[in-house]
């Protein structure tokens, strides 16, 4: 016999105008290999803890409606913030709006007419999105994901509902601030993981509850509050708080590549990142949109600089 937490409680949200769920929630997952947020057989998964216990939620998009399926004891929790995490709470109508959309170039205004449906989500959870993040500082891509997901799958655990049918199979749920906090410094060595990087993870851990609590606050003070942890600098706030808070208007100020795309999508030359921020400037509350529809608008920028190594800190 099931019991109440293995019975799916359920949602339907209705977008009023046009929905891309995918182009949506798709910013949560870490990369591709992300074990904690999945996208499998046409519908994202997502696995998290609540203040009510761990939980899986499920979303798919049929016409403008999402139907939100969630299992385990945080299930109630989950879906209280599903039209948060959908983007209900975030606003284009002044970027939409005759006299805005005057003063973008072309090719933004041209990719906000190709994906109106695209919402920033807020998933209100800081440490979700923190910790794969400290990880991701400094390194490249492949090092940090492999890190992180080695973490996962070693002191992660099984997510609610593993067992029903049509489950993502690598589908896991990350460990507690708890489990976290008591991952001894040798196993972070095994997983790449400089000390640097895992230090810093602890100090935020030791803040954990605080941490938490920024996700009520709003989104400049929740940045403020992420920086006063020693190694937590602009980047991971503001890549935080696009999460977190769908923060419309942070920017990732140190990122190795943003600078130069955007210099070379507004203006054809690199910048750094004072040039990017006042290339942006003309679009203060918003810079986080303007951003994300330059990624739409198909501008690539040619890498030719020296790409930065993997190193191995399992042979130090």
């Amino acid at each position: 016999m099931s019991t109440a937490s293995e019975q799916p409680r359920e949602l339907i949200w209705r977008a009023q105008g046009s929905y891309d769920l995918h182009a949506t929630v798709g910013i949560v997952q870490r990369s591709s290999t992300d074990p904690c947020a999945v996208f499998h057989q046409g519908a994202w998964w997502f696995a998290f803890h609540t203040p009510l216990g761990p939980a899986t939620l499920s979303l798919r998009q049929i016409g403008t409606e999402v139907r939100a399926q969630a299992l385990g004891p945080g299930a109630e929790a989950a879906l209280e913030g599903v039209p948060a995490l959908l983007g209900a709470e975030d606003d284009w109508s002044e970027f939409d709006s005759a006299s805005f959309q005057a003063s973008l170039p072309a090719h933004v205004r041209e990719a906000r007419r190709r994906h109106p449906g695209l919402r920033l989500p807020s998933t209100g959870r800081i440490l979700d999105s923190l910790i794969p993040l400290i990880l991701e500082q400094k390194v490249t891509g492949k090092e940090a994901f492999s890190g992180y997901r080695r973490l996962i799958n070693q002191y992660g655990s099984t997510p609610p509902g593993a067992q029903l049918s049509g489950f993502p199979p690598r589908l896991r749920l990350a460990p507690s601030a708890a489990v976290w906090s008591k991952i001894p410094s040798w196993h972070w060595h095994q997983a790449g993981v400089g000390p640097q990087r895992s230090d810093t993870v602890m100090r935020a851990l030791q803040r954990a509850s605080a941490l938490e609590r920024l996700g009520r606050l709003n989104a400049t003070q929740a940045g403020a509050g992420l920086q006063s942890i020693s190694g937590i600098g602009p980047w991971t706030a503001a890549e935080v708080t696009q999460r977190s808070h769908g923060d419309p208007d942070a920017v990732a100020v140190g990122d190795y590549h943003l600078p130069g795309f955007v210099g070379i999508a507004l203006t054809g030359e690199a910048v750094d990142d004072d040039g990017m921020l006042e290339l942006l400037e003309p679009w203060r509350g918003h810079r986080q949109r303007v951003v994300r529809m330059l990624y739409l608008s198909g501008i690539s920028k040619e890498r030719h600089g020296p790409r930065m190594s993997v190193r191995d800190y399992r042979r130090i």
